[in-house]
């Protein structure tokens, strides 16, 4: 008989050994190890398919233990937490996870992403750190919402899905304007209100030459222009004839540029100073002048007078003084006294490029001599200058009087750029060129600096004067300077 817990094998040599598998046996110890490594092996996969199985239809209870629901910082990421509100462990995001794989809408399947949430769980059901709530992705989807909020609903509202059904959808951002700093007013507007107003009534200027014949009258009012505006350009006769006696002519043109719309009037007075004896020359040009102050007048005292009176006042009057290189001659000197009370006077030197510098420069030294001396007083007056700065830029301008001008209508190629010049054989004469002659300067003062101004003046200094004395004297008065004796005066 064999004594119990021992057990014989059979050698190779026939022999016998025995190996005792009492308690304290290690192997038994191995074995018991052993077998307890695969308990556990299987109990782990068993843990792992019960939990992660995508046919589970039914949630895990509570078996993980309950955790507190981590609260929603910032807003619009979820509601705050109360006090006995519902908790949430690792299993409640197992269980949203299974719920993801039986979504059949791709949207919906697409903002969750499964994939992520099993990469969370394989830790065990411990407390996962997850990100703010967004909306469900069984709710309804805005159609403008891009990849960004797509890719934000993948995580979803993980305490609060599960259990409430009454979340709304959070707002869509308006493109809404900045709003207006708090204590702006809006006056500065005033300006694009008045700017569309004059755009759309348009403007007004009323300009007259006067000089002799052969000065460069119309070609100068082409060049200021560029455009065939003067009497002789749209006119154009056969002969030429000195008028036996002082002929008022005007014309007008409508003028565009870029949207803004001009009524320019150009008054032509042929026959100045082209006869023997110009005695009392100036009478039929201030009579004209009068005239339209006077029509003028009607219209604003009328009853029923209209809403926009049409304005055809002289605003600016060019003198031509012929290129003689001496000073101003009498006829000049009576004609400037006269009209340099009832309307705005600018003397120009016709055709300067007949001058050298040298002669130009002492021209208009004798001429500034003789205005000063004879009391004429051009524009611009030094009396209407409003303020300092308008006194800089209008002494600029009065250091230059009068302008020596050359006028041309006729383009010339110049280095490659379109120029209006006088070609001459040892060169070209630039007329916008400021080295060649003054032309230039007297176009920013005509158009592009002063031409309000000179609107202004015309209305506030002298109609304001001339109906003053027309309302205090009557209709048998003198008008301004002119003396009405009858139908012969007028007739001069």
């Amino acid at each position: 008989m064999r004594a119990p817990g021992r057990a014989r094998l059979a050698g190779l040599g026939g022999g016998e050994r025995a190996i005792r598998l009492g308690p304290g046996s290690p192997l038994l110890l191995l074995l018991l190890l052993l077998l307890l490594l695969l308990l556990l092996f299987s109990f782990g996969c068993g843990w792992r398919s019960r939990c992660c199985s995508p046919v589970r239809r039914q949630k895990l209870p509570y078996e993980c233990g309950s955790f507190p629901e981590p609260a929603a910082e910032g807003p619009g990421r979820g509601r705050a937490p109360t006090p006995g509100a519902s908790r949430f462990c690792a299993c409640d995001v197992r269980n949203q996870a299974e719920e993801a794989d039986d979504i059949s809408d791709p949207q919906a399947a697409q903002s969750w992403n499964c994939k992520r949430m099993r990469d969370l769980i394989q830790g065990g059901p411990e407390l996962l750190t997850l990100p703010p709530p967004v909306p469900h992705p069984s709710w309804t989807l805005s159609p403008s919402a891009g990849a960004p909020e797509a890719a934000l609903g993948c995580i979803g509202d993980m305490a609060d899905t599960p259990r409430d059904a009454g979340l709304k959808q959070a707002p869509t951002p308006r493109n809404e304007k900045a709003p207006a700093d708090f204590g702006y007013v809006g006056i500065d507007s005033i300006l694009e209100q008045m700017r569309r107003k004059a755009m759309k009534q348009g403007f007004e200027f009323n300009i007259m030459v006067v000089g002799q014949s052969g000065l460069g009258k119309s070609t100068l009012i082409n060049t200021l222009f560029k455009s065939k505006i003067s009497r002789k350009s749209v006119q154009p006769t056969s002969e030429e004839r000195i008028p036996k006696t002082i002929e008022i002519k005007s014309i007008t043109h409508d003028i565009e540029e870029k949207g803004v719309r001009m009524k320019l009037t150009v008054i032509d007075t042929p026959g100045f100073g082209d006869h023997i004896n110009n005695e009392n020359c100036w009478q039929p040009i201030m009579k004209f002048i009068n005239d339209q102050y006077e029509k003028y007048l009607q219209e604003e005292v009328n009853i029923n007078r209209k809403k926009r009176i049409p304005d055809t006042r002289v605003h600016c009057c060019l003198y031509f003084i012929p290129a003689t290189g001496h000073s101003l001659r009498p006829l000049d000197i009576e004609f400037m006294k006269r009209l340099s009370k009832v309307v705005n006077i600018v003397p120009v030197i016709a055709k300067a490029d007949t001058l050298t510098l040298e002669e130009r420069v002492y021209f208009k030294q004798r001429i500034t001599a003789d205005l000063l001396s004879n009391g004429i007083d051009v524009y611009p007056q030094k009396e209407f200058d409003e303020d300092s700065e308008d006194r800089l830029v209008n002494e600029k301008f009065r250091e230059m009087i009068p302008f020596a001008v050359v006028g041309s209508d006729h383009e010339y190629q110049v280095n490659g750029k379109r120029i209006l010049g006088r070609k001459t054989k040892w060169g070209t004469i630039e007329v916008e060129n400021t080295t060649h002659c003054e032309f230039a300067y007297l176009r920013d003062l005509l158009i592009r600096t002063h031409m309000q101004n000179i609107k202004d003046i015309t209305s506030s200094i002298h109609f304001e004067a001339y109906r003053v004395k027309r309302l205090h004297e009557g209709s048998h008065a003198m008008s301004n300077g002119v003396e009405e004796k009858g139908p012969e005066a007028q007739e001069m």
